[in-house]
């Protein structure tokens, strides 16, 4: 039996962790084989779908292709490589893209019957979008896909065609579904790793069995591939970034909210600024991070009831004389204010939520001195059980202390531009606010560009001194990358300048050569 019938006969189930029919893609079993271009989604009518016509072939001759060829050859490739996708990814195959997604609406699916290879969508971080690139032996867009039947052909397309920059990938399996992405300092060492002895049988093999076609983009820096990365993991969750990954890697945010009595509680992504006082993250394991949680909303005396619970403050007046009933235990052995048994004033409870929004901001250590003096006196009574209770809650409260102090850090030194130049010399420049990115621009590489951002550098220094809200962008997330970025790399803090600088900084870069 050859290649192509064997993998026509093999067909795998995939279990999806959830089902959300506003963020899903169509599964493949609901789409009619008699389907016709009539029936298409309005998005999808055959002029979005239908390239001008063919991709020429790479080569390093190739002119570059004009704007109008650009916007209708879309994330196309060389007629050799479609063809090889074609093969690896049965046709009459498309999937919809119901997102509703403020990026520009791109699919990642793969219509193969028209050649046409739809890339990861857009990118908030990148001032160029679709401009080209220029690499020494490598000309052409910075979206590029291969597509084979077996490890081999993927491989040999890898070593010949992408480039050794920085930039992110995407594996998609049969289907086209994404099914991985990651990021890399070297694209092309990177993917080429997947093929080798090493990576059988770990992850890397489990991802390269099922992938039939591979897409990467490339990206100015690896701060830049590291933005986007985050972007579309967080954007397309594919499957092999989530499932088997261990709990202590599944990304988290910390959150202070939910009215009428507010409550600690962890989220997979951040909930919007109207919903909660305050939310800090992401931080790295969902089972540490719920005993911190479980030990925050005692020592701050913070319900931990469900939502759905009716919530009666001391102040409120009520038709029956009998008092409310708490719903547990923590109001009798002093961990909760009892806001569901009228226990306390509105007033005091909002005071506790104020000192817990202290500690999230770093300037609040009195819980950790409060739990160490009832270890200690515990302790000294022989009180041996209320000891180790009190043990286990300091654990998880100085574990949450260090890593809202590395957060705190950020987000009180971090409110520049900083000027992250890429591998070609060029540099682009991005607004980071409390320690994240809300925008980003092209570095202006003569005076007419100059003249042309110093709007934009008045309006970037006004974002910058504007509220101090803790939910600044529309990427609360990038805190991490950010934090994380600096932490590692401190040489890179001279790069970052306010924005009343920018002249001279432009005049600086002006100087730099390039080569």
């Amino acid at each position: 039996m050859d290649a192509v019938a064997r993998m026509a006969g093999k067909r795998t189930r995939r279990k999806r962790s959830h089902h959300d029919p506003a963020t899903d893609l169509l599964p493949l079993s609901d789409m009619p084989s008699d389907l016709s271009l009539s029936d298409m989604p309005s998005n999808l009518s055959p002029s979005n779908l239908s390239p001008s016509g063919p991709a020429p072939a790479r080569t390093s001759e190739s002119p570059n292709v004009t704007d109008s060829e650009d916007a209708a050859c879309v994330d196309a490739v060389s007629i050799d490589t479609a063809d090889r996708v074609s093969e690896a990814i049965p046709s009459a195959n498309y999937r919809v893209d119901q997102r509703s997604d403020p990026v520009p609406a791109v699919s990642r699916s793969i219509r193969t019957s028209e050649t046409l290879i739809e890339g990861f969508g857009g990118n908030p971080f990148d001032p160029y979008h679709a401009d080209r690139i220029e690499i020494a032996g490598f000309s052409g867009r910075p979206t590029e896909m291969i597509g084979g039947e077996t490890r081999r052909e993927l491989r040999d397309q890898v070593q010949s065609l992408c480039p050794p920059v920085p930039g992110v990938y995407g594996m998609f399996d049969r289907s086209g579904e994404l099914i991985y992405v990651g990021k890399s300092n070297s694209l092309r060492n990177r993917l080429a790793s997947y093929f080798g002895q090493s990576a059988r049988g770990e992850k890397a093999g489990r991802i390269i069995e099922h992938t039939r076609a591979i897409q990467w983009e490339t990206q100015p820096s690896d701060f830049a591939a590291q933005l986007r990365e985050q972007s579309l993991i967080r954007r397309w969750v594919p499957r092999f970034n989530v499932q088997g990954v261990p709990e202590r890697q599944r990304p988290v945010y910390l959150c202070l909210g939910r009215k009428p009595a507010e409550t600690f509680y962890i989220a997979s992504s951040p909930p919007a600024a109207s919903e909660c006082v305050a939310v800090e993250g992401p931080f790295f394991g969902a089972g540490r991070m719920s005993r911190v949680v479980d030990a925050l909303n005692k020592t701050f005396r913070l319900r931990d009831c469900s939502q759905q619970t009716v919530f009666q403050f001391s102040e409120q007046l009520s038709l029956f004389d009998d008092s409310p009933r708490p719903g547990c235990l923590r109001l009798e052995i002093g961990t909760c204010l009892g806001p569901c048994a009228a226990a306390c004033s509105r007033q005091e409870y909002a005071t506790r939520v104020s000192e817990a929004e202290s500690f999230l901001d770093g300037f609040n250590e009195e819980p950790l001195i409060a739990t160490q003096q009832i270890m200690e006196n515990a302790a000294a009574n022989q009180q041996y059980e209320l000891a180790g209770r009190a043990r286990d809650t300091l654990k998880s409260l100085n574990y949450a202390q260090r890593k809202l102090g590395h957060l705190a850090d950020a987000r009180q030194k971090y409110s520049f531009i900083y000027a992250a130049t890429g591998y070609d010399g060029k540099s682009i420049w991005y607004l980071i606010r409390r320690g994240e990115v809300i925008d980003v621009a092209a570095a202006p590489a003569n005076a007419s560009q100059y003249r042309e951002i110093k709007p934009l550098m008045r309006t970037w220094a006004s974002r910058l001194t504007a509220g101090n809200g803790k939910v600044t962008s529309d990427h609360p997330h990038t805190v991490s990358v950010v934090a994380a970025w600096f932490r590692k790399h401190r040489r890179e803090l001279k790069q970052c300048f306010a924005p009343e600088s920018a002249g001279r900084k432009y005049r600086h870069l002006s100087r730099v050569p390039v080569g």
